[in-house]
């Protein structure tokens, strides 16, 4: 029989002499064959477990959950709890990515991280919502599919962000909401509007009371708009609607 020092092994199989004498010290791979002076020497059998043990560790199986695979005992049962982990593990990730895409479009339309906002928008997406104290729930369920979402990166969240931020131009450059420029922005929130809600005006005239409160926007978790945004906004709206009545 054929047999392997701890160096060899190491240089073998590109794991450390420690990681090996660790393996050994807890009964995982133990060598066939210890000398006088405690040298150990590994077979083809035992470098078959070590192999294994390595390929479930790249699993992030623990060392535990595979000496008992290499065990035979359970194995179905461990190989599925060990999926479920993965998938746990998978949703924080996807979760993360959500909140992280929700950072970047905060500072892209902040030019930088308000905290007390971002906190506050945080906190607001661990509550229950109560959508149902202002819409209906076939309301709710077109809401929640059509609304633009900071953790998204879809074309309708870039369109209402470019929107908002055309708004805070206008109020950083004085401009008026009579102004041409801000009557270009009230059509093409018409425009995006009407393809959000699916050309439901009733809907949208409920959503858009709902959003200019401040706390009615905090309960539902959505994304705080400056209220000088939502005053400049108001106005050239109301001025829009003039024009159009007096023409």
């Amino acid at each position: 029989m054929t047999l392997v020092s701890t160096g060899e092994l190491a240089r073998q199989l590109h794991v450390s002499v420690r990681t090996l004498r660790y393996y050994d010290q807890i009964g995982l791979v133990p060598p066939s064959r210890k000398d006088e002076n405690g040298k150990r020497f590994y077979s083809e059998d035992d470098i078959l477990r070590l192999e294994k043990i390595l390929l479930l560790k790249s699993l992030s199986l623990s060392l535990e959950d595979s000496k008992k695979i290499l065990s035979e005992k359970s194995t179905h049962a461990i190989v599925t709890a060990h999926k479920a982990v993965l998938e746990q593990q998978r949703a924080e990730i996807e979760q993360s990515i959500l909140q992280t895409t929700s950072l970047i479009h905060t500072i892209e339309l902040e030019g930088t991280i308000d905290w007390k906002a971002l906190l506050t928008l945080v906190v607001n997406q661990e509550k229950e919502r109560d959508w149902q104290s202002y819409f209906s729930e076939e309301e709710h369920q077109i809401l929640a599919e059509q609304l633009p979402k900071l953790e998204n990166d879809d074309l309708t969240t870039k369109k209402w962000m470019n929107l908002l931020k055309r708004i805070e131009l206008c109020v950083q450059t004085g401009e008026t909401p009579q102004s041409e420029i801000a009557q270009l922005i009230v059509d093409d929130i018409e425009i995006l509007s009407h393809e959000t809600f699916n050309g439901d005006e009733e809907l949208m005239e409920k959503f858009w009371e709902v959003r200019k409160s401040k706390e009615k926007s905090e309960e539902l978790g959505l994304y705080p708009i400056d209220e000088r945004i939502l005053i400049f906004l108001d106005q050239a709206i109301v001025y829009a609607d003039k024009v159009m009545e007096s023409g």
